[in-house]
């Protein structure tokens, strides 16, 4: 299962990588944009903290669940409806902020997927019509500990390109 780096960090590369060599209107897509989807790509995890909390109460649904409601792709399209309201209202900025939240969400799923991680039996990507898991988990045979390593050549690969494209020591 990806940690909560993996799925912050890969989906600002992701989206930053799309915003510097794809995009050619930057308005819409700034820096702040690109942190706003790696919020997203952590925001599935939030099944986590809230299962707690509400085990505090004694109360434990089911949908709540690691790997539950918030591991859909249903969850991750519900951040297009304000998005489509805000573009049409033409504030194209905000409507930008909810586009990168769902892109986050469901980038994160899609690292479960293959990756690993939600339940082990899968991601239920057609849920609500049909709860049948699907997964690849290509990591699951090299043990827990291939995921903390994964972070550090991530970040390591990131910081040499943005050096190599940006140099960020001007910026130190």
């Amino acid at each position: 299962m990806p940690l909560a780096v993996t799925h912050v960090i890969l989906t600002i590369i992701a989206v930053d990588l799309y915003r510097d060599y794809i995009l050619k209107n930057k308005n819409y897509f700034t820096l702040h944009t690109v942190m706003i989807a790696g919020i997203g790509g952590l925001l599935p995890d939030i099944d986590i903290p809230l299962s707690k909390i509400l085990g505090l109460f004694n109360y434990a649904p089911e949908w709540l669940q690691h790997g539950g409601l918030t591991h859909t792709t249903f969850f991750g399209l519900i951040f297009l409806i304000p998005a489509i309201y805000f573009w049409k209202k033409e504030n194209k900025t905000v409507a930008t902020y909810f586009i990168a939240i769902a892109f986050g969400v469901l980038f994160h799923i899609f690292l479960d997927f293959f990756l690993g991680g939600g339940r082990w039996e899968g991601i239920m990507f057609l849920w609500p019509l049909s709860d049948q898991p699907y997964k690849i988990h290509l990591l699951k045979h090299f043990g827990k500990d291939i995921f903390v390593s994964l972070d550090a050549i991530i970040l390591l690969l990131w910081l040499y390109h943005e050096e190599v494209k940006h140099k960020i020591k001007d910026f130190i």
